[in-house]
Parts: structure tokens; C-alpha cells; sequence
């Protein structure tokens, strides 16, 4: 067998020796040079990690398995892949021929602005608004302090200075038009394939990988104490029946604001405004452990 690894920033020797215990197995690094070059590819990172390499994998179609050593691993939690020994059981599995490869789904967001090119896959969420402004304060924290909580930490100092932006958010229906689901001042905008990210925050806990279908959370305007208490019950999924929340389902949405807002996904700065987000249906196949988290 031929199995491919990558690696994200960080030192990972110690972690690896756990998967070259195995000594059938011919190991290459780096990303494969074409889809039969390699039976399995290994990504010991986190979802930042995962999403720079997302266009080769789904074009690669290789089955993927996630070692979850990143800042966040909101990709791997979704896979039930939350500590390292549970990708080495995978591992093991898909080995002696478990057959524990699972299709999922991916993002895609298509920028829709005259300047703007290429479209962009994700494999959590997407965000707008307080959202992106929370993930660009976190990337810029050290390593070592996002992996301890770096998107909650960097949502203090971001919480009350940022103003809702007046968004245009709507759904695709069956016929192919365009229903509107949202409009007015808005503090995020998120569109999940998996239910957690910022590291377990559960902002869309109804999501899942292989529905067909992107969760959209959108939080209005509220005032300082509303989001005071909001976030807390963001953070443990429980937000839902709060009246500033709207919660849909959908497989392509559009977003438009009144002055153009910065997009990140999986905690990497995507794009900006307006935007198409869109579902691709099975586009990559995961080695999982016990099947999907619901």
C-alpha cells in the first residue's frame, strides 16, 4: 500500500511514528502526483491545513484521513476523529479492509463581484460579519494560544466594537428561484457543512457532512447585553430558539451587503461580498471511524 502524508505547520515526527508502525506500507510525502499514485492520504493538521488543500484532494478523489493535530480541528470532530489515537483506529481499520470510506460533502463560494475570480471549497463554515472579524484577530494570535481556545479569546476584544452590517441573505427553492431569508443589520452570517468551528463552537448543530445541504445561522442586530448572553448559548448550540436567530437550511445561498465584507471559511480569508455559496454533493471520500458525528 501507498499512503501520502502532509503535514501543517508544526512538528508532527511523533505522531507519525505511530502510523509507520505499520510496515507494508510505502510512505510519500507531500501531496500525490496523481490519484493513482497513492491508496490514502494523511493530513496531520488542523482545518486550516485540510482547506489549503482541498482543490487537490476533490480533484484527486483519494480517501482522506485527518489527524487532527491543528488549532482547530472542527473537520476531524466531524468525523468523530477527535483525538489522534481515534485516526489511528481509522487507520487500522481501513488497513484489514473495513471498508470505513464515507463520501462527504463540500462549500463551495463562488465571489460574485465583477473584480473577483475563482470559486473557493471549504469543508466547515463560512462567515460573515462578527464571524470573519473574530478569525482574522485569531490568526494573528500566536500558534500556540489559537490551539488553547484562540477563536474564543479573540472574540472578547471583537464582540462589542463591531457594527451589524445591513445583509441580503437568500435561498434557492425548488422551481430555481431565490427566496429571501434574511435582511437588515446582521452580526453574522455563517453557512455550516459542519456543526462546530472556532474549535467546538457549535454554531450550527443541526449540520452534517453528507445532507445534501448547508446550515445557515444568521444573528441580527441586538443590543450589548443581548450579545452578552448570546454567544454563551451560541458556544454550547443552544441558540436556536432566540429570537434574533434565524436558523435555514439550503443547498445555495446568496449574501449581499451594503458595503463589501471580508469572508473567511475554515478560518482562512476567502474572499469578500457578495457571494454565492453553494453544495458539492459527495465531493470527497474521508476514512472515518465509526461513521459521521449527527
Amino acid at each position: 500500500m501507498r499512503a501520502a502524508v502532509i503535514f501543517g505547520l508544526g512538528s508532527y515526527e511523533k505522531q507519525f511514528k505511530l502510523f509507520q508502525q505499520d510496515s507494508d506500507i510505502t510512505w510519500l510525502m507531500g501531496m500525490p502526483v496523481s490519484s493513482t499514485a497513492a491508496d490514502a492520504i494523511l493530513i496531520f493538521g488542523g482545518d486550516g491545513t485540510v482547506h489549503r488543500h482541498l482543490p487537490e484532494l476533490a480533484r484527486r478523489q483519494v480517501p482522506l484521513l485527518v489527524v487532527p493535530c491543528g488549532s482547530g480541528n472542527d473537520f476531524a470532530r466531524a468525523l468523530n476523529l477527535r483525538k489522534v489515537k481515534d485516526s489511528r483506529e481509522a487507520w487500522r481499520r481501513f488497513m484489514v479492509g473495513a471498508g470505513n470510506v464515507q463520501s462527504i460533502d463540500l462549500g463551495l463560494i463562488t465571489p460574485l463581484s465583477s473584480e473577483a475570480t475563482g470559486a473557493r471549497l471549504f469543508c466547515c463554515v463560512a462567515g460573515v460579519g462578527l464571524d470573519a472579524e473574530v478569525a482574522k484577530h485569531a490568526n494573528r494570535l500566536p500558534r500556540w494560544l489559537r490551539a488553547r481556545g484562540g477563536y474564543v479569546i479573540s472574540l472578547a476584544p471583537v464582540l462589542f466594537r463591531f457594527t451589524p452590517v445591513r445583509m441580503k441573505i437568500g435561498a434557492q427553492d425548488s422551481s430555481g428561484g431565490w427566496l429571501e431569508r434574511s435582511s437588515g443589520p446582521t452580526l453574522v452570517a455563517a453557512f455550516a457543512n459542519t456543526p462546530t468551528y472556532g474549535g467546538g463552537i457549535k454554531i450550527a448543530p443541526q449540520a452534517r457532512l453528507d445532507d445534501g445541504q448547508l446550515d445557515a445561522c444568521v444573528i441580527t442586530q441586538v443590543d450589548d447585553f443581548k450579545r452578552f448572553c448570546l454567544f454563551p448559548a451560541v458556544y454550547f448550540g443552544r441558540h436556536l430558539r432566540v429570537p434574533a436567530v434565524r436558523y435555514f437550511q439550503g443547498d445555495r445561498v446568496r449574501l449581499e451587503s451594503e458595503t463589501p465584507l471580508e469572508v473567511y471559511a475554515d478560518g482562512e480569508y476567502v474572499c469578500r461580498t457578495p457571494i454565492e455559496v453553494a453544495v458539492q454533493l459527495d465531493a470527497l471520500p474521508v476514512i472515518v471511524s465509526q461513521g459521521l458525528r449527527c
